[in-house]
């Protein structure tokens, strides 16, 4: 109390669980011959089952929320929109815009539950915001961390690629190691379709004719010449030949585009080594 008298504190905000030791706080305020600050109160932030959030609840510290994937102006949008609402309906705004809306009159009287799918829903709007160059640099100690291997300087461009490629798949930051975990190991493991597609008729010949018209440093177009090539040489539709591609370079029938995923794999020369493995 005396450090808030020293700085001339105005306001009090605080939990509604403080509501008890106010009336006491404002006869020592008075006692004291000083200003008496406006007291404000905020519901309490409840858990799923409707109890007071904890430790139990799997967070302890601000940091908790970093070390699973959440962005700071993400979590900060959230908080605001616990036990308050936005009087233009609005979810999602900076602090400063904020700033400019909030009033007490708009707190909610009942406790705010702590809802995960919201914040990941939250976190997932400004993760698609960024641009390639802002959201690398968030990506790169969760990569350091899961112990892949790249050159920061040497390999920029390449992974500003990849960046771009698996940004549309983010909720968390954390969900980047998982999205790039092709991209930095040699070998991968074939899921079990994609095992059962390689037994039909045709593919692993298909994969065959791909590896031989593979080359170092492919483009864009010649990637796409040697997937209509061997549509055209095998007679069988486009989408054959595009699955048995997929198949040999992820090892899953399904993902993100699939020529950019083949010129990042190609560029680090583990693209015919991967189907290869797969014939």
């Amino acid at each position: 109390m005396d450090d808030d008298i020293d700085m001339n504190i105005s306001h009090v905000i605080r939990g509604e669980d403080h509501i008890a030791n106010t009336a006491k706080q404002i006869l020592l305020y008075q006692a004291l011959a000083a200003k008496v600050p406006e007291f404000a109160h905020t519901p309490l932030i409840l858990n799923s089952e409707g109890k007071k959030l904890s430790k139990r609840d799997g967070v302890t510290s601000i940091d908790d929320f970093r070390k699973m994937g959440f962005i700071a102006p993400a979590l900060v949008n959230y908080m605001t929109l616990l036990g308050w609402t936005s009087p233009d309906g609005e979810e999602i705004f900076t602090l400063e815009e904020v700033a400019t809306k909030f009033s007490l009159e708009r707190v909610n009287k009942a406790g705010a539950k702590f809802d995960w799918d919201k914040l990941d829903w939250l976190n997932s709007q400004y993760l698609h915001k960024l641009s390639p160059q802002e959201l690398l640099p968030l990506l790169i100690p969760f990569w350091q961390e899961a112990n892949y291997q790249f050159n920061l300087d040497g390999d920029r461009d390449w992974l500003l690629t990849l960046t771009t490629l698996i940004a549309p798949s983010l909720t968390r930051l954390t969900d980047g190691v998982k999205e790039a975990k092709l991209f930095f190991t040699e070998e991968i493991t074939l899921a079990e379709d994609a095992q059962e597609f390689l037994t039909q008729e045709g593919v692993k010949q298909v994969l065959e004719a791909v590896i031989n018209a593979t080359k170092s440093h492919l483009t864009f177009e010649e990637a796409n010449d040697i997937i209509k090539q061997v549509t055209k040489d095998f007679k069988v539709k486009k989408g054959l030949v595009m699955r048995s591609l997929r198949v040999g370079l992820t090892g899953e029938l399904h993902g993100p585009d699939l020529i950019q995923t083949w010129l990042l794999l190609n560029q680090k020369g583990i693209d015919k080594t991967r189907m290869e493995l797969a014939v």
